[in-house]
């Protein structure tokens, strides 16, 4: 059968000899996007002061990144599959340097919040079009294993990393640092990349771009993004709030409606109906919204409850790397060709799920070695084992012209999971601690007595929160072990069986590729 740019990605692709380079840029960009999603917390107190910023303006520096990331990933892949990867691949890291460099340049509250908007909007070109690279480098199982272990510890345990050095950078340098230091991180990889990356041929999608798909599913997420995140500030019964949910509602039906009728659908329906990549944006999804929701509780815990600085927060986070990079690479990769994904990730989040029951156990008393260090190394080894199959597998056999957008839906789910787990698992934490404190107000008669409730109040909530993490990382457990159902990659695989239109062959599983 001809080999044509509609078959599977491995389909007709010769192995480009200079992927492992190629594969040290993508990894350098995908660290600066995920941890330019946490670097700022810590920084934010000191921007606020120096710029003038309100109280009630504050949380548009880390909202505005996420709605622009948030609401354009769909439309950044999708120009990764018309465009070029490589070539999407680096405007995207051009305009995130150029954009960085404004913000951290910043004058005034404007000027910074519109370089953070600036930011997610080239993210949302580059991170899509970064994994979609990797789907179509590394075709032969056992180097993809390598390549999606590598790329899976980034992925998770870039947030970690963004703490420390936002740590770091704000205590020893200057607020200003944590956006200049993206800029040597673009410059390097955008030079790497153009040098190095030889993009295979024929992956294109030559198809018209789809305008109403594109204006749906970025007003659909937005809406839904910024939903979340005004609920955390405002309530979940706040009219505007309601509003928002139900105008995400209507433009995300919409979008399905217009994609299942037109010709080139942004989002072929193709791509997240297929049960083992539709299972793999669930399970992600939802395992994010836990992970978000423990940064931030942990970095208040150390921070106001047990008086860590910004530095030692950041550096009391490393547990959790050691322990993704470690799941992911010397875990996840050595067994991905060995072993089914879904006998890697039903595990994996159970083994996060156990770390998360530790930290219910949280008291203001309790001992960093003793009880956050272990939950950590638990978490951080049953995130990266999970994590690194789940990158693969969500385009793993796809159609090279849909590499993108399938790509896009892998960081559209975590987005989207880390707005509502920062959202939902602040809610629920804050209403615990007003309950908690509210409960035990008249046993606190000295200030010494009311400072120490407002600390147990804390971290009831905090408690109170956990124990919802640790049964959405169950529920990621059940949904990867159900809807994933394909076999191990490897011996005895046929990438380019039925050309893409019938069943992909991995190994002695078979996994159905909807036709067109």
């Amino acid at each position: 059968m001809p080999k044509t740019p509609s078959g599977p990605l491995s389909a007709g692709l010769a192995p480009d000899p200079s992927r492992w380079k190629a594969l040290v840029f993508i990894a350098l960009a995908q660290l600066m996007v995920v941890l330019d999603a946490t670097i700022v917390n810590i920084a934010l107190p000191s921007a606020q002061q120096d710029l003038g910023i309100s109280d009630g303006n504050r949380q548009w520096v880390i909202t505005a990144y996420a709605l622009a990331f948030g609401g354009l990933l769909l439309f950044g892949g999708r120009i990764a599959d018309l465009w070029g990867r490589k070539r999407t691949f680096v405007v995207g890291l051009l305009g995130f340097a150029a954009a960085s460099a404004l913000g951290g340049a910043a004058t005034g509250e404007a000027m910074l919040l519109g370089s953070r908007a600036l930011q997610g909007a080239f993210g949302a070109l580059l991170a899509p079009a970064a994994l979609s690279l990797l789907a179509v480098m590394f075709t032969d199982a056992k180097e993809r294993a390598k390549a999606f272990g590598i790329y899976g510890a980034i992925a998770g345990g870039g947030g970690a990393v963004g703490l420390i050095l936002g740590g770091v950078l704000t205590e020893y340098l200057d607020w200003r640092w944590t956006f200049f230091v993206n800029i040597p991180f673009a410059v390097v990889a955008a030079a790497g990349a153009y040098f190095v990356i030889r993009e295979p041929a024929g992956g294109r999608n030559p198809s018209p771009l789809d305008i109403p798909g594109v204006v749906l599913s970025t007003l659909g997420l937005v809406s839904l993004v910024y939903g979340f995140t005004r609920a955390e500030s405002q309530g979940w019964s706040d009219a505007s709030t309601i509003g928002l949910f139900v105008a995400s509602a209507v433009l995300l039906g919409a979008f399905l409606a217009v994609e299942a009728k037109v010709k080139s659908p942004l989002l072929p329906l193709r791509v997240i109906t297929e049960r083992n990549r539709g299972g793999v944006y669930l399970s992600l999804g939802l395992a994010v919204i836990a992970m978000f929701g423990l940064f931030l509780f942990l970095t208040y815990y150390l921070q106001i409850v047990k008086g860590f600085s910004p530095v030692e927060t950041g550096f009391a986070f490393l547990p959790m790397i050691v322990g993704m990079i470690t799941g992911s690479t010397q875990i996840g990769a050595r067994l991905m060709t060995r072993v089914a994904p879904r006998l890697l990730m039903g595990p994996g989040f159970l083994t996060a799920a156990t770390g998360m029951l530790l930290l219910t156990q949280l008291e203001v008393g309790s001992s960093y070695a003793g009880l956050i260090l272990p939950a950590q190394l638990l978490l951080g080894l049953g995130m990266g084992t999970a994590f690194m199959p789940a990158m693969s597998l969500a385009t793993h056999g796809v159609e090279a012209r849909d590499a993108g957008v399938a790509s896009a839906m892998v960081n559209t789910s975590q987005q989207v999971g880390g707005a509502i787990g920062t959202a939902l698992l602040n809610t629920i934490a804050a209403s615990a601690t007003t309950a908690y404190i509210t409960e035990n107000a008249a046993a606190a008669a000295s200030p010494q007595a009311r400072k120490l409730l407002q600390l147990q109040g804390m971290v009831e909530g905090y408690s109170a929160a956990i124990w919802w993490a640790v049964g959405i990382l169950v529920v990621s457990a059940v949904i990867a072990v159900t809807f994933i159902n394909t076999g191990r990659p490897g011996v005895g695989s046929r990438p380019d069986a039925g050309g893409g239109d019938g069943d992909h062959v991995e190994g002695e599983a078979r996994i159905p590729v909807v036709a067109h």
